[in-house]
């Protein structure tokens, strides 16, 4: 019986890597849709080199920081318990992927391509597994010092912060180190260009393969069989329908919002989705709907940050919110599980964009210093399809962007 069990959990958290895994496709249409057409071959290629590399760094470097654990032994000591460390290891990328998956959408039509691929490397070599261990491996001692502080240590079931949060802040700090897009704003602040979505049905798209992993991604971080909880699936599918809603209202039924305010429901879900009441989850859904459609709008038109896909709005934000509302609907007043500690949850989410800054601007102003970040006024005139992969998403149409 404990050799069935070891194979279902690694079935189990398989399974999980590949939904997870999927949502890569979703990050990558998703920022197809949302750029323009001279752009749109760069955003695929991206996202997938960007998981290669991810992959590298994370094996390499990352997961030992994070967890300090190395595959480097014979294949007869990594079969042990059916290669669970190995399908865990796979979970677990699939989550650090998601850094610069996030920060391509905030960074679009006008990054250079190598300097993403070594950001992105040493993004998930370092700087996300350095708070990944704080938050999930009891690195530093920090949870320890929260548990004796104020109670609980800080909870982040499905990794509204380690993951969404931190992503998001990285990609504020990319996105002022790389500057607006050429004609995006006038120089005396107006607005130039709305640069609208070249594809709503492939946004649509994107939105809706990442909505199906998510129920991967937070359901299978219980990471074993027997800790399955169905608790976690009905909160991610309330604070999906909760962003949806309020999105929908708030966003005057443009289409970019209804389809990122799900996205927004269950960015904030994920820390506490293990400990709320599906009702509290509904209405962390709702108020992370909201907060991007006000956030995205806000940061593109009065604070001029051109960041396209709303990636710190949207991940930053409402990771943010997601950490903090853990602490809140967590409670048992408020018909959570409890054990968790309102404190404990600010102070892990501060600590996380703290770290998330720092890493971003360390990273990307290093970069910018050493080789330059951006392409020049021309390559990004001519969009990034021509200028770094020499052919358009529809050659046939190449000079109708």
């Amino acid at each position: 019986m404990e050799n069935f069990k070891t194979s279902a959990d690694v079935l189990f958290i398989l399974l999980g890597a590949i939904m997870i895994l999927a949502m890569h496709a979703g990050f990558a249409f998703l920022e197809l849709g949302t750029v323009r057409r001279k752009n749109q071959v760069n955003a695929l290629v991206k996202i997938l080199c960007d998981f290669a590399m991810s992959t590298l760094a994370y094996f390499f470097i990352g997961y030992g920081i994070a967890y300090g654990v190395n595959f480097f032994a014979g294949a007869e000591t990594l079969i042990a318990k059916s290669g669970y460390d190995l399908v865990k290891f796979f979970f677990l990328l699939t989550f650090a992927a998601a850094i610069p998956a996030i920060v391509s959408g905030g960074i679009a039509e006008r990054a250079r391509f190598n300097p993403q691929l070594a950001a992105t490397f040493l993004l998930v070599g370092f700087v996300y597994p350095f708070f990944e261990g704080i938050a999930w491996n009891q690195a530093y001692g920090i949870q320890a010092w929260l548990l004796a502080s104020f109670g609980a240590e800080f909870h982040d079931f499905a990794g509204s912060v380690v993951v969404h949060a931190v992503g998001g802040w990285i990609g504020l700090a990319a996105v002022l180190m790389l500057g607006a897009r050429s004609g995006r704003y006038h120089k005396d602040g107006g607005i130039a260009g709305g640069h609208p979505p070249s594809s709503i049905p492939f946004l649509a798209l994107g939105a809706w393969i990442l909505i199906v992993g998510w129920f991967g991604f937070n359901v299978m971080s219980a990471q074993t069989l027997e800790k399955v909880s169905g608790l976690v699936a009905m909160n991610s599918l309330m604070a999906m329908v909760g962003g949806t809603l309020i999105a929908l209202f708030m966003g005057k039924n443009d289409p970019g919002f209804v389809h990122n305010g799900p996205l927004a429901g269950l960015v904030a879900v994920c820390a506490g989705s293990d400990l709320m009441h599906p009702l509290g989850a509904l209405v962390t859904g709702g108020v992370a709907g909201g907060l991007f459609v006000v956030m995205f709008t806000i940061t593109q038109n009065r604070w001029k940050i051109d960041d396209v896909l709303g990636v710190w709005p949207l991940h930053g934000l409402c990771g943010a919110w997601g950490g903090i509302a853990a602490g809140i609907f967590g409670a048992q007043a408020l018909g959570g599980m409890g054990g968790v500690s309102f404190m404990s949850q600010l102070v892990g989410t501060v600590l996380g964009i703290v770290i998330a800054l720092a890493g971003g601007f360390a990273v990307y102003g290093g970069l910018k210093a050493a080789v330059g970040i951006r392409l020049d006024a021309e390559e990004e005139y001519n969009g990034a399809d021509l200028t770094i992969h020499q052919i358009s998403a529809s050659p046939e149409r190449e000079t109708n962007w």
